[in-house]
């Protein structure tokens, strides 16, 4: 793929291997969200281990980015990328081969599993500060909604990968359960290619060793942006990717194949909304492109819990993918817009609150399942979201975006 097709002008063409990264990982993440809880259940574990396994990833990736905005700075940042990489590698590989339950919570919380639609890992902070100093102004959004568009078409293609394991038992004779446990198998090379393509990275330009970058005059509105988006990320927790998985298997008794073919549409929209997302916020700010979009797509997400059939409830989850991810490259672009340059690394302290919140709704949501709430974590999930981008709108509609 040219160079030119994913970066824009005026883009410093050292950050491509950050974009072929986010690619990779997509991938891993698109199919493992849609087995990791089929795998989970073929070994004989519930819906609501499966929620709680789901939280331990997610609160794991925020204690590590937690970690990373206290001491990160002591480090090169191409240096934090080769580890991650080489976690995601050795998570991919431990997942495959454990089958007990707390260590398989273990290797969740302290590894780099994703069962989200997001990008929530320990390699989001690291890469948006990466990407925040090769552009600016336009540049910078066209680059953000390139890496999201990266994330959601690779997603939308792993997605379609959580068939293989229904191909394996056919074709090769295996197990169901060895045949999931390939895919994570699989996940884990994918961390061996990260590492490798990293290796590429050139030291950052602006980052100095021991040189920390506290928030200063950006901090009051870092931390309200910090707040509400907390709100929508513990939204965002009850319907995470694995969740709503489990929804179509439990209330529609899904196959994994059809399940795939869903996400694969589904991501594909999310992607064909990433390219409309910059020339929109062009025309009506980067805010507004996060609220008009965000919220009829949470009634969707709403009306598909009360849909009497498959056929309309897939139909709006179809429509709702198509909006509810406009609001990810521009949200980057804005908390990006509102910082200095020095803080930019610093301003990552937003994906804390935000990977807090997210851990803990999906034990809830794991909970009312196995309870035989099927619609209620839609519901409540689609009116918390509402009400964050009403605030959202509230709070910074006077705001004046920096170039």
């Amino acid at each position: 793929m040219s160079r030119w097709v994913l970066l824009p002008e005026d883009v410093d063409g050292a950050v491509l291997p950050i974009l072929v990264g986010r690619a990779l990982r997509a991938f891993a993440d698109g199919y493992a969200a849609v087995l990791l809880p089929a795998y989970l259940l073929a070994m004989g574990f519930d819906t609501w281990k499966v929620g709680i396994l789901a939280s331990g990833t997610l609160l794991g990736s925020a204690m590590a980015t937690l970690a990373m905005g206290a001491w990160g700075h002591h480090f090169h940042p191409r240096r934090l990328l080769l580890g991650a990489a080489s976690l995601m590698a050795l998570t991919g590989i431990a997942f495959a081969v454990q089958s007990t339950f707390g260590l398989l919570l273990l290797i969740a919380f302290f590894g780099t599993l994703n069962p989200s639609s997001g990008d929530v890992s320990l390699f989001l902070p690291l890469e948006h500060a990466r990407l925040a100093e090769a552009g600016y102004g336009e540049a910078r959004t066209a680059l953000f909604a390139r890496y999201s568009l990266l994330g959601a078409l690779l997603a939308a293609l792993g997605s379609l990968a959580a068939a293989l394991p229904d191909r394996l038992v056919l074709l090769a004779g295996v197990t169901r359960l060895d045949a999931l446990r390939a895919m994570f198998v699989l996940y884990g090379l994918i961390g061996c290619s990260l590492w490798l393509l990293y290796r590429r990275l050139p030291e950052s330009h602006t980052e100095e060793l021991n040189q920390p970058r506290p928030l200063d005059p950006s901090r009051p509105v870092v931390l309200r942006l910090a707040v509400l988006f907390s709100v929508d990320a513990f939204a965002g927790g009850l319907v995470v990717n694995s969740l709503l998985a489990l929804w179509l298997f439990k209330h529609f008794d899904l196959t994994l194949t059809t399940a795939g073919a869903f996400f694969f549409w589904s991501g594909l929209l999310t992607a064909a909304s990433q390219l409309a997302a910059p020339r929109l916020a062009k025309r009506i700010g980067l805010l507004n492109t996060m609220v008009f979009t965000h919220i009829p797509a949470n009634l969707c997400l709403i009306g598909a819990a009360f849909a009497p059939d498959l056929r309309m409830a897939l139909g709006l989850l179809l429509v709702r993918a198509l909006l509810s991810q406009m609001d990810v490259p521009t949200r980057g672009a804005f908390v990006m817009a509102v910082v200095t340059p020095e803080e930019r690394a610093a301003a990552s302290f937003t994906a804390v609150p935000r990977s807090l919140a997210s851990a803990i709704s999906p034990t809830l949501g794991g909970a009312l399942f196995a309870a035989g709430w099927l619609a209620t974590p839609l519901v409540v999930c689609g009116a918390l979201k509402i009400g964050y981008d009403l605030t959202l709108w509230s709070a910074f509609r006077r705001f004046r975006e920096k170039p």
